[in-house]
């Protein structure tokens, strides 16, 4: 980029997708800022185990030079699935992956992000910056109002803050929407050596069984842990509706030990033997398709853009636009091109994307014409 005075950029959001943006550009010689409204690095789970594609997720990574490190730390015996039958718990689907397969390895969120987050210069990362709203003209420069009062001005605003992003409403009036599906997440620790029989049914990688009206999907992380996520067609409020909440354990035990009766006893152990409370994940999407008029000084990538169901592509997909993103900024003469650029590809590619993937969460449910390959609810 040969704009001068060098342009400020503000990357809101210290996720797969921002980091990797940050990363690139600056391989490039550009600095950006990322804005994070999180206390530290520390200061929540960042999730389970997702799976990176050779066809996106990894392809950023290649741009961000980090492939020898993704490569240690990745599982790519975390490939294997199976899938069983729910009334006497025997495997009638098994995906094992080669020995040399690479095509799609495990990685925990967490370890992702910290080897993102480890690749960037010192500072590059401000956190405790909650964004509140962007202003300024469309030319630039915008000001951005964080919560604590401060102001900032960028010449670039990139919005990589996921399903509830800040800087969408600058480009899109568009707001997430419950998809009728409910993530009920349980956590398993020590597996191996406190939860045995769990260890063996999910085997390297993930596990799941459904009965055409509910599911259940298991994962295996880093550490010996696993997550189980109970997935049913239910409203947004189902828990309040039955008169609990997510820290009721005990209730929504006895509840889900109903829903599941006539399940093998193997496979009932996934949502009763969890140690921690549940986490309760209603699925939200925007609009299919998600579009709008390209603005010179401000865009979106990953969830911000796309928010899709979580069926092994949000994260690939964010990673990819971020590396465009950051490619296409370090390529063109003036931001407002590079922004053009980036979204000539980025929102064809999304809207076909969210065009197969609608309605395609509540397809899971269904035992008979569902490809459990597919799936990756981390």
């Amino acid at each position: 980029m040969s704009t001068t005075p060098t342009p400020r950029i503000a990357i809101i959001g210290a996720g797969p997708g921002g980091l990797t943006c940050a990363r690139i550009l600056q391989r490039h010689g550009i600095q950006a800022v990322v804005y994070d409204f999180a206390s530290g690095p520390d200061d929540r789970n960042q999730g389970g185990t997702l799976d990176l594609h050779e066809g996106n997720g990894q392809i950023a990574l290649k741009e961000a030079g980090l492939m020898e490190e993704f490569t240690r730390l990745a599982r790519p015996e975390g490939q294997e699935m199976r899938q069983f039958h729910t009334a006497d718990a025997t495997i009638r689907f098994h995906q094992r992956p080669t020995e040399d397969q690479f095509s799609s390895p495990e990685i925990d969120r967490g370890q992702l992000r910290d080897l993102l987050l480890n690749s960037l210069e010192p500072g590059t990362v401000r956190w405790g910056h909650a964004l509140q709203s962007v202003g300024g003209p469309a030319d630039g420069p915008r000001r951005l109002h964080f919560a604590d009062g401060t102001v900032i001005e960028a010449d670039l605003v990139i919005g990589a803050d996921g399903a509830w992003s800040k800087v969408r409403p600058v480009l899109s009036p568009a707001t997430p929407k419950y998809i009728g599906i409910n993530y009920l997440e349980a956590w398993f620790h020590d597996v191996d050596n406190q939860h045995p029989e769990i260890a063996e049914l999910v085997g390297h990688g993930s596990a799941m069984a459904a009965d055409g009206e509910r599911c259940l999907f298991a994962q295996r992380n880093s550490g010996g842990h696993i997550r189980v996520y109970v997935i049913q067609s239910v409203p947004a409020d189902w828990l309040a509706q039955v008169g609990l909440n997510s820290q009721d354990t005990d209730g929504i035990r006895t509840l889900l030990l109903d829903r599941f009766r006539g399940w093998a006893p193997s496979l009932r152990q996934l949502i009763t033997d969890n140690e921690d409370p549940y986490i309760d994940r209603p699925l939200y999407a925007l609009p299919v398709p998600h579009t709008w008029e390209s603005d010179p000084t401000v865009t979106l990538l990953g969830d911000a853009a796309h928010l899709m169901p979580p069926l092994g592509v949000g994260v690939n997909l964010a990673m990819l636009d971020a590396s465009e993103l950051a490619l296409a900024v370090a390529g063109h003469d003036t931001i407002a091109s590079a922004i053009r650029a980036y979204e000539r590809i980025m929102l064809p590619r999304s809207t076909n994307m969210q065009t197969m993937l609608d309605g395609a969460a509540a397809g899971l449910l269904d035992d008979e014409t569902f490809d459990p390959s597919q799936l990756d609810a981390g």
